[in-house]
């Protein structure tokens, strides 16, 4: 059994949440490394200056479902790290150079750098739409050409790296503590890397740092001619640049442990002369879809760009919250569906809240805290965001109103769930228009019945039916919401 496995299992009912704010200096946060595999309290380097790299996007198509997970889950890390910590240092990189991208611009006849700027800021907006906080570093590779020359000179200079043909490449030999990260055979990782046999390298597990540029490619000058950077060298190069030769928190999916973590720690080590590169590395697991991995070459890829057109993007947030981040996690309709009901409820508690003052924002309750502390446990925390609201409802006087109110707000922002109005919520579905349209068939349905002029009441609520809209009554009237 994996550390802290027992966590992953869903509570029976709901414990008594603590409302209170926890003291930041006592919450001690744990992170499972992929290094050692093991749960571990979490220790920075300078508690002033946090530092965290993830992996992001190469921009030549929209993203895929799959590949919001590490800006969510992360993204959640980062803003728990700055609930612990004074200052805190995110890059999330952006790939701007790879061979994907040269080909998606030549298919379509435009520059390279059209594809990348479409691209990159189409991965913004989605991220953004989902709720993720725009991390405070977000480097690009092609701003950061001298400073990949500048390593792969001292992986030559140090004998880690050697030129051929155009080429410069790290010597996997000369590093004996490769692979121990993936905790592979040499065989396993040579088809793991599915590695080019090629007649200029030492040994097949070589990888490239620098590789020659045709005419029609995009090219920089370098010693060894005109050429482009590997991938590997890029995100090691960024992340010293801006954050420093050692590194807090290297994260990433669990996919890219090898070969791009393997040969990051490779080419930064020994760049670094032998100085740690990242002293927790964290992965998240997997999106499945009809039980097989979610991936552009198997086909059964859905686009981030495309479901936030069809689903409410807190929804698919939460979705992204329910598994914990190290598990694989099954992506369908269904999942969406049930996060759409799970929040109605919960904007629905907010909503029979909304004549009670929960004044100013203030700390998260500690019970969310502490379960986010504990790996990023967010089963539990939204486990325990269900319970804040069933506290808030069955609240008997007016202060508790308004202390469950506040606590249920105050975890939600925390997630970065519930922070809209009730009422955009369950009308957000349409537009301006179309909400003034449904409130005038309400109001006549309303009418209607008061009247009691059953046939017309009917033949409005099949109206609003064929709409997709459930109108709901309570003690003040009626309200409506969409059958999402």
């Amino acid at each position: 059994m994996n550390p802290g496995a027992g966590f992953f299992q869903r509570r029976r009912g709901f414990a008594r949440v603590t409302v209170a704010a926890s003291h930041k200096n006592l919450m001690q946060l744990k992170l499972f490394n992929s290094l050692t595999r093991k749960l571990e309290v979490f220790h920075p380097i300078d508690p002033g200056r946090v530092t965290m790299y993830a992996c992001g996007p190469t921009v030549y198509n929209y993203v895929h479902i799959g590949n919001a997970r590490p800006p969510v889950v992360f993204g959640l890390l980062a803003r728990l790290l700055r609930r612990l910590y004074p200052g805190v240092v995110y890059a999330r990189n952006i790939t701007d150079v790879d061979d994907k991208i040269n080909a998606a611009a030549a298919a379509q006849g435009v520059p390279i750098g059209e594809i990348t700027a479409r691209f990159a800021a189409a991965y913004h907006e989605d991220m953004a739409r989902l709720g993720v906080d725009p991390p405070d570093l977000v480097p690009h590779a092609t701003d950061h050409i001298e400073a990949i020359i500048s390593m792969c000179r001292r992986l030559l200079e140090s004998g880690h790296a050697y030129a051929a043909d155009g080429h410069v490449l790290f010597d996997v030999a000369s590093f004996p503590d490769y692979g121990r990260l993936s905790r592979r055979s040499t065989d396993e990782m040579l088809a793991g890397a599915r590695v080019e046999v090629a007649p200029y390298k030492r040994n097949p597990g070589d990888f490239v740092l620098w590789k020659p540029s045709t005419p029609d490619l995009p090219g920089w000058d370098s010693p060894w001619g005109r050429g482009r950077p590997g991938w590997h060298i890029e995100c090691s190069a960024m992340a010293r640049e801006h954050l420093g030769e050692t590194i807090d928190i290297h994260a990433g999916g669990i996919d890219l442990q090898f070969p791009h973590h393997e040969n990051e720690i490779a080419q930064s080590t020994c760049a670094h002369g032998g100085k740690v590169f990242a002293r927790y590395w964290l992965h998240n697991g997997l999106l499945n879809m009809g039980g097989r991995k979610m991936s552009k070459s198997l086909g059964n890829v859905t686009l981030v760009h495309d479901l936030l057109d069809r689903h409410p993007p807190e929804a698919l947030r939460y979705v992204l919250l329910s598994a914990h981040y190290r598990q694989p996690l099954d992506w369908s309709e269904a999942a969406v569906e049930q996060a759409v009901r799970t929040l109605d409820r919960l904007y629905g508690t907010l909503r029979d809240l909304a004549d009670v003052e929960a004044g100013d924002p203030g700390e998260p309750p500690a019970g969310v805290v502490a379960a986010l502390c504990d790996d990023l446990n967010t089963p539990e925390a939204l486990a325990l965001l269900a319970g804040l609201a069933s506290q808030a409802r069955q609240a008997d006087d007016a202060a508790a109103r308004a202390r469950g109110k506040r606590a249920l707000l105050d975890a939600g922002a925390l997630l970065g769930l519930l922070q809209q109005d009730p009422e955009s919520w369950f009308t957000g579905a349409g537009g301006e228009d179309q909400a003034s349209a449904i409130d005038a068939l309400v109001a006549q349905r309303q009418q209607a019945r008061q009247a009691r002029d059953f046939v017309r009441a009917d033949a409005i609520r099949d109206q609003l039916a064929a709409l997709g809209v459930v109108v709901e009554e309570g003690p003040e009237g009626a309200r409506w919401r969409w059958d999402r």
